[in-house]
Parts: structure tokens; C-alpha cells; sequence
């Protein structure tokens, strides 16, 4: 019998002391100490064999035969036929959306306001409109740069006309150098030439998209809030901010 070879191969104590779980094992540094023992060895080859090369090489879900074709019920599954699939590639395409719209707000810094006003639109945008530069990350770069513009511009006031009409020359000049566009951006120029996105391709995407926020309703579409309003709740009364509400009559009367 070999059991005490094997034993003492293996770094195993062979009296017959009872061995300490909690005792640290003796670590060793002798030739061949650290190579792969020789079951341990046979064990993984014999994995190895019958384990696939790459992901891909699987043939889960393909017919037996160039000729045949799956089962039926496998089918279905394919095509988002089966009930337990209804809808599951529009929604994975709206999760692909809000995960990389979000992955480019971080990437620029944008505030939470501005970046739920980006995922608001991009979730629920129709992206076959804009044809061949229908790409995600295209549209994306576009819907975030009209949300970060028309914030700044909301700051300065630049958004409301009228207002814009009645100021002096002077006033309107200093006001459009204090603006500061996102595409003046390094990192902002940086993604669109990463995406392949040149100043042509902009403008004609953000014309598309200014059409589309009125055609779909999106214009004031903010992620994670509803524009409409409850009607459960109480309706709003004027009152002065400074006012404070009296006592009610259960209070007077007590």
C-alpha cells in the first residue's frame, strides 16, 4: 500500500496524532512542493475534455442537423412569443438606454436634475427616427447636450422671448459670453469623436430631436417623475407667503 507515500506527498501529517483544524498548515518550499498533484491533474484533464472551448461553442438552443430546425416551444421563446417573453426586447432596449445615457451623464459631470432630464427623454424616445444615425450612443450624446444647453440658458434667462426682447444690445451681448455650451467640452468633444459623430451630424441630430420632443410629448419628460398631477391630492389655494394659517374650529372651540 502506498497511502503513507501519498500521504506525505501530499503534506499530510501520518501519525496517529489527531490533526488541529485550527492549526495554520506548514508551508514548504521543497522541489515539486508547489506543483499540481497528480489526481488533482487527472481530474482537471478529464473536466477539461468534455467542457466547451468558448461560450459561443455550445449548441444549446440549435437544431441537430443543418436540415432540421428547434422545437416549436424553443422557437417561440426566440421570437418573444412565449407569454413569459412578451416585451422582453423592448424592455432590455429601454434598460439600454437609461444604462448608457447614465453612463455618459457621469462621465460628464452633469447635475442630478440635468441627468434625470436626459434619462426622461431617452427612455421613452422612438430612436427609428433618426434613421441611420439611430445608434444609442449618438442620440444619447445629442439628448444631452440639448438638456445641459437649455438649463444654462434657463439660468440666464435666455429661454424666456419676451423677456429677451425688452433687454438693450449690451445687456444680450454680455449675457451670450456668460453662456457656456457643453460642446465647448473637451470630454463632450471627446465622446462625439469617439461615437463618430462630426458637427453636421450633430445639427442634423438635434433638429430631429427638437421635432420628436414635440411629436412624443417629451419635452418636459423628467426620469423618476410624473408631469401630471395627482388627482387625489387637495387642490392649491392663493395664500400670501407670509400668511399663516389661524386655528382650526375644533381649537377655537376647545
Amino acid at each position: 500500500m502506498n497511502g503513507g507515500r501519498d500521504a506525505a506527498d501530499h503534506g499530510l501529517q501520518t501519525s496517529g496524532e489527531p490533526v488541529d483544524p485550527r492549526a495554520e498548515p506548514e508551508v514548504s518550499s521543497r522541489p515539486g512542493d508547489g506543483s499540481l498533484a497528480r489526481l488533482d491533474a487527472v481530474k482537471d484533464e478529464a473536466f477539461r475534455r468534455w467542457d466547451v472551448t468558448t461560450p459561443s461553442a455550445t449548441l444549446i438552443g440549435r437544431p441537430e442537423n443543418p436540415g432540421e430546425d428547434v422545437d416549436e416551444n424553443l422557437r417561440r421563446l426566440h421570437d418573444e412569443q412565449h407569454p413569459a417573453m412578451a416585451g422582453h426586447g423592448e424592455r432590455m432596449h429601454r434598460l439600454e438606454k437609461a444604462r448608457i445615457t447614465h453612463a455618459f451623464c457621469n462621465r460628464l459631470s452633469l447635475t442630478p436634475w440635468e441627468r434625470d432630464r436626459a434619462l426622461g427623454i431617452m427612455t421613452d424616445l422612438d430612436l427609428t427616427v433618426f434613421g441611420s444615425q439611430r445608434a444609442i450612443q449618438k442620440v444619447a450624446l445629442v439628448v444631452i447636450q440639448h438638456v445641459v444647453d437649455d438649463e444654462r440658458q434657463r439660468i440666464l434667462g435666455l429661454h424666456d422671448r419676451e423677456w429677451i426682447a425688452e433687454q438693450p444690445p449690451t445687456s444680450l451681448a454680455d449675457l451670450h459670453e456668460r453662456f457656456d455650451s457643453i460642446k465647448e467640452d473637451p470630454n463632450y468633444r471627446a465622446l462625439l469623436d469617439l461615437v463618430g459623430l462630426d458637427v453636421t451630424s450633430v445639427n442634423r441630430l438635434h433638429r430631429t430631436l427638437q421635432t420628436q420632443l414635440d411629436d412624443q410629448d417629451l419635452r418636459g419628460a423628467v426620469f423618476g417623475r410624473d408631469p401630471h398631477r395627482d388627482p387625489s391630492l387637495p387642490a392649491f389655494r392663493d395664500r400670501e407667503p407670509t400668511e399663516v394659517p389661524g386655528p382650526s374650529e375644533d381649537e377655537t372651540a376647545e
